[in-house]
């Protein structure tokens, strides 16, 4: 069975306006990037929504809860802003039971160039194929589990609380 990728936004695809220096969304990247890190693991692509997790409502919370337990797949990715990562994991852990959920993101575009959000994907679709049932964050090589995880601010890495 493949895995099932959603998109829900965050930097990781966000693209850099010349004109007036601001970042936005104008449509994912997810099909390039397995094709530059030549993925040969099967996969269902949906994107659900393209927005900072910074605007991310309890409503965008629960329709990808909702996703999730409605797709057939029983390993997920999602692609989601860095920031409130860890209140997304809360809500899918507390519905979504059976399946693993892997949630990861970037701290820079991928348009970029430079971008960890390669990385990152390739770790979350591997860290899918080998955890048990539950909700992650994968982020710079590491997993956590949804309760013992948070974006440290000061140095922008994912550091366990515990």
């Amino acid at each position: 069975m493949p895995i099932r990728i959603f998109i829900t936004g965050g930097t990781f695809d966000k693209e850099y306006n010349e004109l007036n220096g601001e970042l936005y969304f104008k449509d994912t990247h997810m099909s390039e990037l397995l094709d530059k890190g030549r993925c040969r693991v099967p996969v269902q692509i949906r994107t659900l929504m393209m927005v900072d997790s910074l605007e991310m409502t309890a409503g965008d919370r629960e329709l990808i809860a909702h996703q999730c337990n409605q797709c057939e797949e029983d390993q997920i990715v999602i692609t989601h802003g860095t920031d409130t990562m860890s209140e997304t994991a809360a809500v899918l852990a507390k519905e979504v039971k059976g399946k693993t959920v892997v949630l990861t993101g970037a701290m820079i575009p991928i348009k970029f160039g430079s971008s960890d959000g390669l990385f990152n994907l390739g770790s979350a679709i591997a860290f899918a194929q080998a955890l048990p049932a539950g909700v992650y964050v994968a982020m710079n090589g590491r997993y956590f589990n949804w309760d013992n995880v948070r974006k440290n601010k000061q140095t922008g890495v994912f550091e366990e609380i515990k």
